[in-house]
This record gives structure tokens, C-alpha cells and sequence, in this order.
């Protein structure tokens, strides 16, 4: 199976696509301006001790308070705690880490007003972004994430990813990493250190710890809250936790990222530094590769996936809600069990793939169609768990229930990705009522001509559906070449799936959307 990754970047937006095979599998879409990222550290400020719930309110700069639970201080907080406090309060560099002694773990049943007080400055690290009304999930048990090694502040034991499936390999590595390891850090090994060899885990454990230490360095208590240690842009961070043997392509459309990429992989990776390739085509790049209509095809209430069979979608503030249905199946077996085992199984790798598409976290209940053998629900329940293998994410599937019902549960650490696939129509605003089709071109013309003369633009473009973008560049003597001759701007009419068969949009030459004035 071969992996593709495709980043989109604007000034506003980054849209990064994950294709297996072709199919879109992922789609991670953020503002440019969006903070509080998972793995993200921050020094903060205790606003409010709740007993009731053993836990704390946090500002960490967000509109509403981050919360703390305590049970995620982490058994090595007082350790952790003293030495923030060492640090606030020496001038020039802090003490080496590995120099500092530990104190005694925390009170696994103890109580947050027992560590905690209001105004204290605490350090704690984003474990959820922030999803509806509530703001950020934080823990004080803090790790800092590599390619291969993930550095754990504070503790001293060395795990080893249960998808190395070799005893021997394990115990390599253990064996290995406990010989290079720091005093009071222990490190998680993660799936892709199979094999590797120890120089290149020794430079990467170095780098992890100089960055916890050199972000100590310019600590200041003045400045509560504040950023102490970022994670990689999203664009690095999907790169890290997707790249494997079958990676083979990762096609960017900016050339600033391509550039971060490309010189991010050969640091860890220099053997993979030619899958990153720079798109330089006129169409846009989702448009280019299909991805849009993917992602058509893919959100919204209906999704069809087989020969007529399709799912339905649903969404509550507790569950999420798939209701498989066999539809109008033209291919339908000689009895309703194998009709219903079939749909049932195709089922299963389309659910799985919209869990991951859509980011789907917390409880997901799937109705099956009914199967009366008890054979055929666990076959259903093994391609369910086979499916979801791929996914990265925690999740925990329970067996067919006699009613046809399917549990699971998966981890939110992020708002779920939600596309409305249903728009109000962008030329009659819902009335049911348009304009004569031939007066648009003369629509966009004005309108073009407005932002020609406010922003003094020598050259724009002009996104249009593809039948209308196709119509006015036709021709000798085409719409746009006329355009050009008129308003004194070089204008590109660029064709784009994304819009409607009436709407069109207006960019300068570095990508930004243009806008009237408003007076």
C-alpha cells in the first residue's frame, strides 16, 4: 500500500490530505493563526482550585481556562514543580537536569489542593486543543516528541511500542537506550526504531534534551502565561507521525513549507528527501489531484460506499451515531444472511476510514445490518478490528451486541473535522431566484475592475467553475485576454472544482483572497 501526503498552505489556512492507494484516508485542516496544539508547552497560571472535582482551572492564554485534572499532574509533579521554581528564581542558566535530585512521587490518591494553589505558576502541556465550549485538557506529565524517541522529564523508565512485535528487538533496544540514557529522563521508543542503529538514536535523544533545556534558559516569570516549548508546525508533526517504509510522496504547494519539510526529513531521514516535491501546476493542487471531490464524496449525512449500499451519519453532543443500510444493491446475494454479511463487511473499512477522515473521538455506536449467525457477527467485529489497525489513534471496539450494535470508543484530542457538503446556493443567497447566467461574466468584470482601481493591482487571478472558466478563456479573442486590454491588469483565469457552476473569487499573485472595501 502506498502512503501520499499532500499539504496545501495559504496565508489563512494549512489543509494537509492523507491518500492510501489514492483514497483519501485523513484530512487535517487549521488557520494559520491557531494556537494551543497538541503537545504544545506552556508556562501557566493556576486561576482556581475545585475540590469537588480534584482539579484546577488553568490560564494558559486561552479565551476560556484550561483544565487540569489530578490525575494528570503525574506521579513526578513535585519533582517537576521544585525544579520550575529553581529556575524562575536563578538568573543565567538552571541546573542540569541530570544533576537535579529527584523528590518522592506524588500521592496517587491525594488530593489537588495538596499540590496546587491559586496563582501558582505551574508547567503543563496541551493534551486535548481546545473542542466546543470547553477550553484546552492539560497534563503536567510532560514529553517532548522525536522522530524515533519520545523524552519523558523526570522519570527514569525506558518503554518499548508493543507494535515491535521481536522479544529480541526489544530487549536491543532497551538494553541500548538505557546505556545513552540522561539521569532522571526516560524515553518512550517508538514502532520506527526498529532496526535503527545507536549514533543516529544517541543525536536525536541529544537534540530533544538540549531543546528541554534551552527552553528553561528563557524562562521569566514576568511573562505568565507564555509558549515555552512549541511542537513542530502541523505540516512537520503529520510528516513525523505518518512517514513509514511506504511514504513515496509528499507533493506541498508552498514553497516556504516545502522548504521546512524537505529540510526537516533530511535531518531525520536524509535516505527520503526526494518524496518531497514542490507543486507547481496552475490548477489548484487539490483540485489537481482529485482531492476535492473526495472530500465531496466523503462528508455529509449520506455516505454510499458499495454497489448502493450506504451509511448514515449522525451527530449528538454525547455519541456519534452510523446506521449501515444495503440501499439498492444491484448485486445482491441469493439470501438476505450473505447479502447482509456482505454490506456488513464493507461496511467495516468505510467506517473505519470516516473514524480517521473525520477525526471522530469519544463514543461511536454503529448499527448493523441484523445477522442471525454468531460466525458471521464475529467476522464482521475481526475486519472491524482489522480496519482499524491503521489508525494511530486510541480506540477500543467491543463485540456485536445480539441487537446488531457495535461500541466504540476513540480519542479525542481534537475537534472533530466537520464539512458541510450542503451550501446555500451562492447566486440566489436561497431564494430560488438567479440572475441571467449571461450577465455573470460581466458581473465579475465590475467587480474585478473595483479591486483593480482600490488596490492598484497589476495582476490578479480569477477562480472560476471550470465550465465557466473554460468559456471565458476560449478563443482569440477571449473574455480574459479583453480584460487584460481594459482594465490594465495582467488577470489569469484559473479554473477551480471547489466553486460553484455562479461564484468565483479574486486573489493577488501571492494567494490572498481579495475583498471591496468597505467604506
Amino acid at each position: 500500500m502506498s502512503s501520499e501526503l499532500v499539504i496545501n498552505s495559504t496565508k489563512e489556512r494549512v489543509s494537509i490530505a492523507l491518500l492510501e492507494d489514492g483514497r483519501l484516508v485523513e484530512l487535517n485542516e487549521s488557520s494559520l493563526k491557531q494556537q494551543f496544539s497538541v503537545g504544545d508547552i506552556y508556562l501557566a497560571r493556576v486561576k482556581k482550585i475545585m475540590p469537588g472535582l480534584n482539579a484546577a482551572f488553568v490560564n494558559v492564554g486561552y479565551e476560556k481556562d484550561a483544565f487540569l485534572h489530578y490525575l494528570d499532574l503525574g506521579p513526578q509533579f513535585s519533582s517537576l514543580n521544585k525544579y520550575l521554581n529553581q529556575a524562575l528564581s536563578r538568573k543565567g542558566r538552571p541546573q542540569p537536569i541530570s544533576k537535579f535530585k529527584r523528590l518522592p512521587d506524588i500521592n496517587k490518591h491525594g488530593k489537588i489542593g495538596e499540590v496546587l494553589k491559586q496563582g501558582q505558576h505551574i508547567l503543563v502541556q496541551i493534551a486535548k486543543e481546545p473542542i466546543s465550549t470547553k477550553g484546552p485538557r492539560l497534563t503536567s506529565e510532560i514529553s517532548i516528541a522525536g522522530r524515533n524517541l519520545v523524552l519523558m522529564p523526570f522519570s527514569d523508565k525506558i518503554s518499548v511500542s508493543s507494535k515491535i512485535s521481536s522479544q529480541a528487538e526489544k530487549d536491543r533496544l532497551k538494553n541500548l537506550l538505557q546505556a545513552i540514557r540522561p539521569q532522571n529522563f526516560g524515553i518512550i521508543v517508538r514502532t520506527v526504531v526498529e532496526g535503527k542503529k545507536v549514533a543516529e538514536l544517541d543525536a536525536e535523544l541529544r537534540g530533544l534534551v538540549k531543546k528541554w533545556e534551552t527552553a528553561f534558559e528563557k524562562l521569566n516569570p514576568k511573562n505568565v502565561p507564555s509558549l515555552v516549548i512549541s511542537e513542530l508546525s502541523r505540516e512537520s508533526a503529520v510528516v513525523r507521525d505518518h512517514m513509514n517504509v511506504n511514504f513515496d510522496g509528499i507533493h506541498i504547494s508552498d514553497e516556504k513549507v516545502f522548504q521546512e519539510i524537505k529540510d526537516y526529513i533530511r535531518e531525520v531521514a536524509p535516505e527520503k528527501e526526494r518524496i518531497v516535491k514542490l507543486y507547481s501546476g496552475k490548477t489548484p493542487i487539490f483540485d489537481s489531484l482529485g482531492i476535492v471531490k473526495q472530500i465531496k464524496a466523503s462528508f455529509g449525512k449520506t455516505v454510499s460506499f458499495k454497489h448502493g449500499a450506504y451509511l448514515i451519519i449522525e451527530h449528538t453532543e454525547a455519541l456519534h451515531v452510523i446506521d449501515v443500510n444495503s440501499g439498492n444493491r444491484s448485486r445482491s446475494a441469493s439470501d438476505q444472511e450473505t447479502n447482509a454479511l456482505e454490506v456488513n463487511l464493507a461496511a467495516a473499512d468505510e467506517i473505519a476510514r470516516q473514524l480517521r477522515l473525520r477525526d471522530m473521538g469519544g463514543i461511536i455506536v454503529v448499527d448493523f445490518i441484523d445477522m442471525h449467525k454468531n460466525e458471521h457477527r464475529q467476522q464482521v467485529y475481526d475486519r472491524m478490528k482489522e480496519a482499524m489497525a491503521k489508525d494511530k489513534t486510541k480506540h477500543n471496539i467491543l463485540p456485536l451486541s445480539k441487537f446488531g450494535l457495535m461500541q466504540i470508543t476513540r480519542q479525542r484530542v481534537r475537534p472533530e473535522m466537520h464539512i458541510d457538503t450542503s451550501e446555500t446556493c451562492p447566486t440566489c443567497r436561497g431564494s430560488g431566484k438567479v440572475q441571467p447566467p449571461i450577465l455573470f461574466p460581466e458581473m465579475v468584470r465590475n467587480e474585478l475592475s473595483v479591486l483593480v482601481k482600490e488596490q492598484q493591482l497589476s495582476r490578479a487571478q480569477v477562480h472560476l467553475h471550470p465550465f465557466v472558466a473554460c468559456y471565458l478563456k476560449k478563443g482569440i479573442h477571449s473574455e480574459e485576454k479583453k480584460w487584460r486590454r481594459e482594465l490594465g491588469c495582467r488577470v489569469k483565469i484559473h479554473p477551480s472544482e471547489e466553486l460553484h457552476l455562479l461564484e468565483y473569487r479574486v486573489f493577488d499573485t501571492e494567494g490572498k483572497e481579495l475583498h471591496r472595501k468597505r467604506h
